[in-house]
């Protein structure tokens, strides 16, 4: 296995990812996530690779449907926290929690019906990295099978500044430039809050890097889009109509281009060909 960047790890290991999706723009990322990947499984119990799988919530929830989900991550503590969520759903576990790697996935050739990668596109900074996830994804698939890839948008730190009013500082400024321009996030020592280091893609360098595995691009949608602005998100989501105008407005635009490029996920849906 090869070993996760020790920034990464290090930021990981503070525990906050466990309760990210259940507050603020994580509810909004959660409940559209959700959508887009229920689009496209196949009936359960298929076989799914929740790869980068985290704390296990999306493991957790897909369990609950009847899939026989198999978590992989390179954190530890996230293993721990995944195991809590499975032992919480004593009818519906996760049925395998492993430490592992995105680039080197200890599962068989052709063994699963999908693949999750919610995570470790956003973690591997250098596309050869990237590609050779995406390959493994394939690897792993059997022929059909469908791949769920999450990336993180060029802009999103950009909209993050304009709305808190961090764009007059100059550190920020510059990050955000680097990022537009390369696609590289790097925490200025100033910003210890921020995001640790990731990489910022674009909806055609995620299907170009998807071809380069040998997958079949389908489309890449948006997850948020610009319904994640809306100021005082948690008192939205507790209002039944308030919230579903988001998850319209959010849907409504998941083909956009501009929603593509102001909000700050969006999901790359991927086959492996049947022949």
């Amino acid at each position: 296995m090869t070993p996760l960047r020790p920034d990464i790890r290090e930021y990981y290991e503070r525990g906050d990812e466990a309760g990210r999706l259940d507050k603020g723009v994580g509810l909004l990322e959660r409940a559209r996530c959700q959508q887009i990947i229920a689009r496209y499984l196949p009936d359960p119990p298929a076989k799914v690779l929740d790869v980068g799988g985290g704390p296990g919530f999306y493991s957790g929830w897909l369990a609950r449907l009847g899939y026989d989900v198999h978590l992989i991550d390179p954190v530890p503590l996230h293993l721990v926290q995944a195991r809590t969520v499975s032992a919480n759903q004593p009818n519906h576990p996760i049925a395998r929690i492993t430490l592992g790697d995105a680039r080197e996935l200890d599962i068989e050739h052709s063994a699963v019906d999908v693949v999750l990668l919610c995570g470790p596109l956003y973690h591997l900074v250098e596309a050869q990295d990237r590609v050779k996830a995406l390959g493994e994804a394939r690897r792993v698939l059997k022929p059909g099978g469908v791949v769920l890839a999450v990336g993180i948008t060029r802009y999103a730190s950009l909209i993050v500044g304009l709305l808190r009013g961090w764009m007059d500082d100059p550190v920020y400024v510059d990050m955000v430039k680097q990022e537009m321009e390369q696609g590289l996030h790097l925490t200025p020592e100033s910003w210890p809050s921020l995001f640790t280091t990731a990489h910022f893609s674009t909806p055609e360098e995620i299907a170009r890097e998807i071809g380069h595995a040998g997958l079949v691009h389908r489309e890449t949608l948006a997850v948020q889009g610009p319904a994640w602005t809306v100021p005082d998100i948690d008192t939205w989501w507790s209002d039944d109509t308030k919230r579903q105008a988001l998850l319209d407005l959010a849907q409504h635009m998941e083909h956009d281009p501009l929603s593509l490029a102001l909000g700050p996920h969006m999901i790359a849906v991927a086959y492996r060909a049947l022949g």
